[in-house]
């Protein structure tokens, strides 16, 4: 009987160290993969920057739709471009380090498409809330962020969080139609610009502005998806007008329109 009773202590005693040294272990696990995604971020500090400030710009974005904090939407809405900008600044600053006031500097600096995006932020930034605006850089910044998450994750671990990196991976395969839907929206908010004047929303300077960005967008290097898109476009409406069904008005007047855009497009270096 003391035999078994001993045995039986024993095998608790070899349970509970067990269970003891289990948890430890994981602790420990848990505590060193924290310590290198630290580590990962700390060693490129500007990359670790912009992650921020893009996952700020999503989770504001998604607060200006779905207000379950606070109670005044357009204070998500400016934090929005705020963040927004700052991204921008901070990723032109990674990209074009050393300013020089001259002429080739310049033209470096306004070809640059975090360039454009940073007075596209300071646009819309004090404006009138316009929806519309905040999908680009929403998507934008949503399509980094993830990028940057997933080297976090395989910091982590290659088994790390399966479910986000499926997330992430969907999201990926989707990138070009992604980018070609901002570019959509690049080009319909110069008409939604134009409808704000008349309704007494925006100062009459701002459809000017927005049109420097859009050819700042038009003639893009990087990104090539809002010249893809009107030329799409123009292909479409002189499909449509060369239809004998439609109307001579209607004809004329588009094909005034597509003569007039064709004149104010920026000449592109091929």
């Amino acid at each position: 009987m003391s035999d078994n009773s001993s045995g039986g202590n024993t095998g608790a005693e070899n349970t509970g160290n067990a269970g003891t040294e289990s948890t430890g272990n994981a602790g420990t696990g848990n505590t060193g993969n924290q310590q290198t995604v630290l580590n990962y971020m700390l060693s490129n500090k500007v990359e670790a920057g912009l992650w921020l400030t893009r996952v700020f710009t999503v989770v504001c974005t998604v607060l200006f739709f779905f207000p379950i904090i606070g109670d005044n939407p357009y204070g998500f809405y400016q934090r929005v471009f705020i963040s927004s900008a700052a991204t921008s600044a901070l990723r032109l600053h990674q990209r074009l380090p050393h300013i020089q006031f001259s002429r080739q500097f310049m033209g470096m600096l306004f070809a640059e498409d975090s360039c454009h995006y940073l007075i596209f932020s300071l646009i819309f930034m004090n404006s009138y809330p316009i929806t519309m605006a905040l999908i680009p850089v929403f998507l934008f910044a949503l399509l980094h962020a993830c990028s940057y998450t997933k080297n976090l994750l395989n910091v982590m671990g290659p088994q790390s969080m399966q479910i986000i990196r499926s997330l992430i991976d969907k999201l990926t395969q989707q990138q070009i139609n992604i980018l070609r839907f901002i570019a959509c929206t690049e080009i319909f908010l110069m008409p939604a610009v134009f409808f704000m004047i008349f309704v007494g929303k925006c100062s009459i300077f701002l459809p000017a502005i927005y049109y420097r960005f859009l050819t700042l967008r038009y003639a893009s290097r990087r990104n090539p998806y809002c010249r893809t898109l009107f030329s799409e476009l123009r292909m479409t409406i002189e499909h449509f007008i060369s239809r004998p069904q439609c109307p001579g008005f209607l004809r004329n007047a588009l094909t005034k329109g597509i003569a007039l855009i064709s004149r104010l497009a920026p000449q592109v270096a091929h």
